[in-house]
């Protein structure tokens, strides 16, 4: 049945009722009186617009009564299971009705019960009781959502602004809601010890579990259940959304799926990222590629795998391995870090109108001054870059297998003032923490090793590799830079009382309409890699910084 996203019992909106039966429209909220099912007169500050021979037709704001008016006729219809005449009453009739006719036939649900609340402006809030019944099941649900009374512009005409998300607001434009048996099995994840991982323990985990169950379900040994979920539509599929389950009518039987995951480091990772607020950090093992932790501040897209997101400059770790192995450059040598720098029609600046006037690259790097890397632009060619992210890092070929969906970073070919703003992460560079550790990894053991969540023997998928690895003599240039930055550059704080062999890089994104930059952190300990970022928090070091190191220490 596709792509699937699961919603254990612990969400407490379940899913959207289905028509049916004959219920009279419950009315709630203070100061809402009875919807009528009628048009309501005009409010006073009401105008209209006519020319000779031609109707007059409403304009300005909606009235109280008109969206009190269109609400009704559109819950009233909804809910005596009419659904061409509830569609009729929204702006988008066509998609309305197919989706509000599939309710009966398709997600099997009765005994509708809708209670608008106290409108808010055009916007009215009301709540769904329903029971979803399958054959010989059936379970009540409940759940709130909320829908906007717009004015349509020909006619004047108060209707809903019709959207998939009125109906439930798990809906994409496009979904459909479905009971029956699920087309993929329950699984039972585990972690790399034999513990069971699930999304009540370990919350950043729901994503990853509804991933795992569609690329392993049906050849995990398991048997399906019947649920009522959301079957995703292509924009969605696009947007690589999993289908999700709502209600579970009857539980299948799970298969048993491994991962690499270190039940100590995913509590770890739960933990850190629950001090911040949009934040996703991911953990990796250099030697190997095994993922052993990924948590994300927010649960309903997983920004550690799939996001996309400009990495600031923890990316000038793949432009210093440009640097170094074209031999433009060598961490001691002198490379002053002017304050602008003018590069194809832009002027680039530092952090802060910062400026080194007489110090190494090495310097450079460990405060991150942007000029001292976009100056070296006119030396390279439009495809430098992105040759380097994709031979020596294995970025931006689209050819990861970890076990679950995920975006494996982008690192176009650009030219001009583009060219010179993808060697500090920005331009078109897109990024996730996934990437950006899979970047640490590789300097820490000198080689690219795919990240893998599941491992390739379970279905013998084949993993990514790189083109090549980078020398032993660039390895050790990117080790000093990035130990200098973990010591006395932007990442020391963070990293104060690390020990044995480690390093670091901080990041800062800007990002347009954004107050404050996405802060980024990437860093290897030992046979340990991690990078996080926390979105509009500010600067790497003091945002992601903390939790990187955090659990660089955890992992010892």
């Amino acid at each position: 049945m596709g792509k699937r996203r699961r919603v254990a019992e612990r969400r407490k909106t379940t899913s959207p009722a289905v028509l049916g039966g004959m219920i009279a429209l419950v009315v709630g909220g203070a100061g809402v009186g009875v919807y009528a099912l009628y048009d309501g007169g005009a409010a006073a500050d009401e105008r209209t617009s006519a020319t000779a021979g031609h109707k007059a037709v409403k304009t300005g704001p909606l009235s109280a009564a008109e969206i009190r008016t269109a609400s009704a006729r559109f819950l009233t219809a909804w809910q005596q299971g009419r659904p061409a005449e509830a569609a009729a009453a929204t702006d988008d009739a066509s998609a309305a009705a197919a989706l509000l006719t599939g309710y009966a036939k398709d997600a099997h649900l009765k005994d509708v019960t809708l209670t608008p609340g106290a409108a808010k402006g055009s916007r009215v809030p009301f709540t769904v009781k329903a029971t979803v019944s399958y054959k010989n099941l059936s379970k009540p649900l409940a759940y709130g959502s909320s829908f906007t009374v717009v004015r349509r512009a020909s006619d004047g005409k108060p209707l809903v602004d019709w959207h998939s998300s009125v109906v439930h607001p798990d809906l994409k434009d496009g979904d459909t809601l479905v009971t029956g048996e699920s087309g993929t099995p329950p699984i039972k994840a585990l972690d790399r010890d034999g513990g069971e991982l699930t999304a009540a323990t370990y919350p950043s985990l729901g994503t990853v579990l509804d991933g795992l169950r569609e690329k392993y379900g049906k050849t995990a040994g398991g048997k399906a259940g019947v649920e009522l979920r959301v079957v995703r539509g292509k924009a969605s599929q696009k947007a690589e959304l999993s289908d999700k389950t709502l209600v579970e009518l009857s539980k299948g039987t799970p298969g048993t799926v491994r991962t690499t995951l270190s039940p100590a480091l995913q509590a770890a990772a739960e933990q850190q990222i629950g001090k911040r607020a949009r934040a996703s950090v991911v953990v990796v093992r250099p030697s190997t590629g095994e993922i052993l932790a990924v948590a994300n501040s927010g649960h309903g897209f997983n920004v550690a795998f799939q996001g996309s997101l400009a990495p600031g400059s923890t990316m000038k770790i793949v432009t210093s391995t440009m640097l170094f192995e074209k031999k433009l450059v060598t961490p001691g040598a002198s490379h002053p870090c002017p304050k602008t720098y003018k590069l194809a029609g832009w002027t680039f600046h530092n952090d802060g109108d910062s400026e080194i006037k007489k110090g190494t690259f090495k310097q450079s790097f460990g405060a991150s001054c942007n000029n001292a890397f976009i100056n070296f632009a006119p030396k390279l060619s439009d495809s430098d870059l992105t040759k380097e992210a994709q031979q020596v890092y294995g970025l931006g070929m689209n050819n990861w297998a970890i076990g679950v969906p995920s975006f494996d970073g982008s690192v176009p070919v650009q030219s001009g003032a583009q060219m010179g703003a993808s060697l500090i992460g920005q331009g078109g560079v897109r990024m996730n923490p996934l990437n950006m550790a899979s970047v640490a990894a590789t300097v820490a053991s000198g080689a690219f090793h795919q990240p893998y969540l599941v491992s390739p023997e379970v279905d013998h998928r084949t993993l990514a590799k790189a083109a090549r690895t980078m020398s032993a003599a660039t390895q050790s240039q990117l080790k000093d830079v990035m130990r200098f930055t973990a010591d006395y550059g932007t990442a020391a704080k963070a990293m104060a009382g690390m020990s044995g062999d480690y390093g670091a890089k901080t990041g800062s994104a800007e990002v347009d309409g954004q107050k404050k930059p996405n802060g980024w952190f990437t860093a290897f300990k030992g046979d340990l890699a991690a990078a996080g970022v926390v979105q509009a928090g500010g600067h790497g070091g003091d945002t992601a910084g903390p939790i990187v190191a955090a659990l660089l220490k955890t992992g010892g």
